[in-house]
């Protein structure tokens, strides 16, 4: 390798070997195939995983120290160009944000890359990519990347529980990744609550596409949800003086907007609660029966 094609490697974000050339009370420094001493590349002793000697080639990180000098780590990144997966965004600017992929220094992810908003101790998917400047970036456009890691779904069946992490959410819904690599679809009326890119949660399966892919819930089954549903309508009827003006003959997008659960959801509560004497509905209000309306303690 000339010094010309040497050069050209020795960019911040790059993994190199290097020389070590020379040692000082403070690290070593590495040569960087300028022929001038004052390029060589400091390694210092805090970024050393073990003890270098001079003579020895060592593989090395690069990066940017504070003062824009070039230096060298041993830390190596746990992800390479091209690469996804699962990091941890360590600080956030007004310009983005900054992940941890496990080297020295953070990885800038720009607000073009992001998917929704993202706070520091967030986990997020995210694919390693060198921008138009030539310095290492991340961006949460991972569908394609995660289309071609995963794998039909095999050995399962509807009910069943996945664990999976959120890699893009829609309008319809979200998408997670599986620990199984399978991709898997939750739509809005599904959800018990608003996910945010990245998040992981455990969710049954409801249905097995041809291709393989999985539809998921994070509702229970039906025979459990009347009585979680029905539990939620007796509680707000409490809560409110044992009136709410909605029945069995509110709109559906109102039901959904006030309870987060479907209109059919809605009925089959409320027909438990009527069984159960709990009650009665006039002039499309709902109403608790007198003596079971003070609120919970």
């Amino acid at each position: 390798m000339d010094n010309m094609d040497k050069q050209q490697k020795l960019v911040p974000g790059n993994v190199v070997e290097l020389e070590v050339v020379r040692i000082s009370d403070f690290g070593a420094f590495l040569n960087a195939g300028t022929g001038r001493t004052s390029d060589d590349i400091l390694l210092h002793k805090a970024q050393q995983t073990n003890d270098v000697a001079v003579g020895q080639h060592v593989k090395v990180y690069l990066y940017n120290d504070p003062r824009g000098r070039l230096t060298a780590s041993m830390r190596l990144p746990q992800m390479r160009e091209g690469q996804v997966a699962r990091v941890s965004v360590i600080n956030t600017t007004k310009d983005g944000a900054f992940v941890d992929i496990g080297a020295e220094r953070g990885v800038f992810m720009p607000h073009a890359g992001m998917r929704g908003r993202v706070r520091r101790g967030d986990k997020v998917w995210a694919k390693l990519y060198r921008d138009k400047s030539g310095r290492l970036a991340v961006t949460m456009e991972v569908e394609d990347e995660l289309r071609r890691a995963s794998r039909p779904a095999t050995g399962i069946k509807v009910g069943d529980q996945v664990t999976g992490s959120v890699y893009n959410i829609t309008e319809d819904g979200a998408f997670l990744f599986t620990k199984e690599r399978y991709i898997a679809f939750l739509h809005n009326n599904e959800m018990t609550r608003r996910l945010k890119p990245g998040e992981e949660i455990t969710a049954r399966i409801t249905f097995i596409r041809e291709d393989g892919r999985i539809n998921v819930s994070m509702r229970p089954q039906k025979e459990e949800a009347i009585g979680e549903d029905a539990g939620k309508i007796l509680a707000i009827l409490k809560a409110r003086h044992g009136k709410i003006p909605y029945s069995d003959a509110t709109a559906p997008e109102v039901i959904k907007d006030k309870f987060n659960i479907s209109k059919a959801a809605f009925k089959r509560a409320l027909g438990k609660l009527f069984k159960e004497g709990l009650i009665e509905q006039r002039e499309g209000w709902t109403y608790l029966k007198a003596g079971d309306n003070s609120p919970d303690e």
